[in-house]
C-alpha cells in the first residue's frame, strides 16, 4: 500500500471518533400542530430529542413506545466502531494490501448490516401495529423512510444522517477511493 493511502486510511479511521460525540441519524416530524417540528436523534448508544412526545403520538396509531430498550445494538455498536477504528489504524501502519482488502470488506459489510438492521427496525416499527389502537386505517402502515422524506398521515417524516453518520459515510467513501486506487491503479502484487 502506498504511504499516502495509509495516511488517508488512518485519517478516515481517526475521524470516526467524532461519531461518539454527535448523533448518527436524525428523524424529524413536521405537522401543522407541531410547526417547530419534532426530532428523534439516534446516537451510538442512546436516543435523544422529542422521544416521549413522538412515542405518545405514535401510540394512537398502534406503534410501540420508542425506548432505548428497542435497540439492543446500543449495547455493542460502540465496540464495533472502536474495533473498526483500531483495526483500520493497524492496517494503515502495516500497509499490506491483503490486510487492507480484508479491513475494507469488513467495514463495508458492517455498514451494510447496520443499514439493513435500521431498515428492519423501521419496517417492524411501522408495520407491527397494535390492533387496539385508537386510530386504525385499513392497510395503512407507518414505516418511516430510511433516507429522505415521506408523508405519514398529517406528518412529514424525514430521515437523514446526522453529524456522526456523515463522518462515517465520508470515512467509508475515502476508504472506497483508496481501495479503488490500490486495487486498480496501483497494480502491484496484492500480497505485497
Amino acid at each position: 500500500m502506498k504511504k499516502y493511502s495509509s495516511i488517508l486510511i488512518a485519517l478516515a479511521c481517526l475521524a470516526m471518533i467524532i461519531s461518539f460525540f454527535v448523533p448518527l441519524w436524525t428523524v424529524t416530524l413536521d405537522a401543522p400542530q407541531y410547526p417547530e417540528g419534532l426530532t428523534l436523534q439516534i446516537w451510538l448508544s442512546k436516543l435523544t430529542g422529542d422521544v416521549d412526545i413522538i412515542s405518545e403520538l405514535n401510540h394512537y396509531i398502534g406503534m410501540k413506545k420508542i425506548s432505548a430498550e428497542m435497540f439492543p445494538e446500543f449495547g455493542y455498536m460502540s465496540t464495533i466502531v472502536v474495533v473498526v477504528i483500531i483495526s483500520g489504524l493497524i492496517t494503515a501502519i502495516v500497509r499490506k494490501k491483503w490486510l487492507f482488502m480484508i479491513w475494507f470488506v469488513a467495514f463495508l459489510g458492517i455498514a451494510a448490516i447496520g443499514i439493513y438492521d435500521f431498515w428492519s427496525w423501521e419496517y417492524d416499527y411501522g408495520h407491527n401495529l397494535d390492533p387496539r389502537a385508537a386510530i386504525k386505517i385499513a392497510d395503512q402502515y407507518y414505516q418511516p423512510p430510511l433516507i429522505g422524506c415521506k408523508q405519514l398521515l398529517n406528518f412529514n417524516a424525514c430521515s437523514f444522517p446526522a453529524g456522526g453518520g456523515w463522518v462515517i459515510i465520508i470515512s467509508g467513501t475515502v476508504s472506497f477511493l483508496v481501495f479503488a486506487y490500490e486495487m486498480f491503479f496501483n497494480r502491484k502484487k496484492v500480497l505485497k
